[in-house]
């Protein structure tokens, strides 16, 4: 029954992020640059906030498709982060996936949130919203060790 119950304590919103990796001869991944406050016109992983009746990784797929055009294949779960702080909108928590970019699943085109978007190389980053330098390092990290 929806609205039965009420709560004393606050609630953290959840988010889903994903890297979208290319791997040609140089690994590249895709980012958006952000349309709207907080971080505007900063560069940052696709994702975004989870609608109630969604899972995490419906969330993933929504919100990719809506800000890149891309119909996501195999997401690959990977870690969450949590630190309070991460979100300037109040306490949010993300979960990460991974997935590796195939042609038939679209070409990126900027939509809702993002101004635009761009393939950037591993090692060429611009600076990053949120924790999204400290999640692009963890997932370099997850390649060079071949996990």
């Amino acid at each position: 029954m929806p609205g039965a119950y009420n709560y004393d304590y606050p609630r953290p919103a959840v988010t889903a992020d994903i890297a979208v990796l290319r791997l040609d001869e140089v690994p590249e991944i895709l980012l958006i640059q952000r349309k709207e406050q907080p971080f505007k016109d900063r560069w940052a992983l696709p994702g975004g906030f989870m609608e109630m009746e969604e899972t995490l990784e419906a969330t993933a797929r929504r919100e990719l498709s809506e800000e890149t055009s891309i119909r996501a294949g195999e997401l690959i779960r990977f870690d969450t982060y949590d630190k309070p702080g991460r979100d300037p909108r109040g306490r949010t928590i993300t979960q990460v996936f991974v997935m590796i970019w195939k042609a038939e699943m679209g070409t990126p085109e900027a939509g809702s949130d993002a101004a635009r978007l761009q393939w950037y190389g591993l090692n060429e980053l611009p600076e990053l919203a949120f924790d999204h330098s400290e999640i692009v390092h963890d997932v370099i990290l997850m390649i060079r060790e071949g996990s």
